[in-house]
């Protein structure tokens, strides 16, 4: 009897086939617009857990003063190379700690000038952010000590300052200091925020130091904790060690902040994951109008068979055949729809993260879950159509014109 209802609902389907196209073309768009939105969310999301990544293992940033609404962070002491020191022997499971000092200069090279960043920082800074050499060498430590003019550039700073010019042994002018290239960094591309990872010069911190910030305070500490350590436990020791160094009173607030990259890849998770089931549920709507085209274009199926549908129940078909047939049209028409909506969707979000750069991330479950929903759709809407002309009088139906 199934066999025969879908037949006869095929036969209807391709007799009404622009139609049936119109009724399920909001099924297509709910299912296309779900499965693009998550698709595409999914990828950001991966984005941002890669891009969190390159920044280092089990990695803490600490920096002076309180971040967020109502904290004033402009008055916070920096931090001394003294601090640095005291972070990477008496705070314990410590792996390595880098000082981070930031300043924004006029670099030139030949007849190119730009203006950049240069960051200066100790040899520890590239085994915390996990930094490759494709082409030379890291400045050493005596070369720290002493405050050569020595840096690495990342690869946006070799194509737009020094072109196609040898990289080793090029002489690039920081302000008025001249400082010679003996490394080249490993490419890390754009991170999720837009900002160019490659963008960047490190050089020695006493020579960022002494001969162009004209200061020994530090902006940033990266502390790196050991493979297997619970950072959190190291966080609370770092907090712990600052408070007393800085001469902070119980009950008082820090004037420091330090934050877990584990926490912010956590939290960037979670509101990616929430962004996500908003855009989703938002498509979702698409879905429950799709449902009611269904439903309304089937109910008016039913008014112009009316009289088939009378023959079949003068002629002895039951109510439970003609509500199958109506139920499994109905089915028919929404799977198509939903079918259809999840190559589409697919296809768009291939489309849309290839654009912007992301991964494309395609969840089996939610594909399954939007076949499925396109399925319950069918039954749900069009179970009322359909009992409505398995409960037609056949007298009545005959007569009807």
């Amino acid at each position: 009897m199934l066999g025969e209802a879908i037949k006869l609902a095929m036969q209807a389907i391709r007799r009404n086939a622009l139609r049936s196209f119109l009724t399920v073309l909001g099924v297509v768009i709910g299912v296309a617009a779900v499965i693009a939105m998550v698709t595409v969310g999914n990828g950001t999301a991966a984005r941002v857990q890669a891009d969190l990544a390159k920044l280092g293992k089990n990695m803490l940033f600490v920096m002076p003063g309180q971040f967020g609404p109502g904290r004033a962070s402009a008055s916070a002491r920096a931090f001394s190379v003294l601090d640095v020191e005291a972070m990477a022997t008496q705070v314990p499971n410590v792996a390595a700690v880098a000082p981070v000092v930031q300043k924004s200069v006029t670099q030139v090279f030949g007849n190119e000038s730009r203006t950049g960043t240069v960051t200066g920082t100790e040899t520890s800074f590239f085994q915390i952010q996990e930094w490759t050499i494709v082409e030379g060498r890291v400045f050493n430590d005596t070369e720290v000590r002493a405050a050569n003019a020595v840096c690495v550039i990342g690869n946006t700073v070799r194509t737009k300052l020094l072109g196609s010019e040898p990289v080793l042994g090029a002489r690039i002018r920081l302000n008025k200091i001249s400082c010679e290239v003996i490394g080249l960094l490993g490419a890390k591309g754009q991170n999720s925020m837009g900002m160019d990872q490659d963008d960047v010069i490190l050089m020695p911190l006493r020579t960022l130091q002494r001969r162009i910030v004209g200061t020994t305070d530090i902006g940033t500490m990266l502390v790196s904790a050991g493979d297997g350590v619970n950072t959190d436990t190291v966080q609370r020791d770092i907090e712990r060690l600052l408070r007393e160094r800085r001469h902070i009173q119980r009950g008082t607030d820090d004037d420091f902040s330090v934050m877990d990259m584990k926490q912010l890849a956590q939290t960037q998770a979670g509101t990616m994951a929430l962004l996500t089931g908003l855009l989703g549920a938002v498509a979702a709507v698409s879905l429950l109008v799709g449902g009611i085209g269904i439903m309304n274009i089937m109910l008016v199926s039913v008014t112009e068979r009316t009289r088939e549908i009378g023959i079949r129940l003068a002629i002895g078909a039951l109510e439970g055949q003609v509500l199958t047939q109506f139920l499994v049209e109905a089915v028919v028409l929404s799977l198509f729809g939903g079918l259809t909506g999840i190559l589409l969707g697919l296809g768009l979000a291939y489309a849309a993260t290839s654009g912007l750069g992301v991964p494309f991330v395609v969840s089996p479950g939610l594909v399954a879950v939007a076949f499925g929903f396109s399925a319950l759709i069918g039954v749900v809407f069009g179970f009322f159509p359909a009992r409505r002309a398995a409960h037609l009088n056949p007298i009545d139906a005959l007569r009807h014109e």
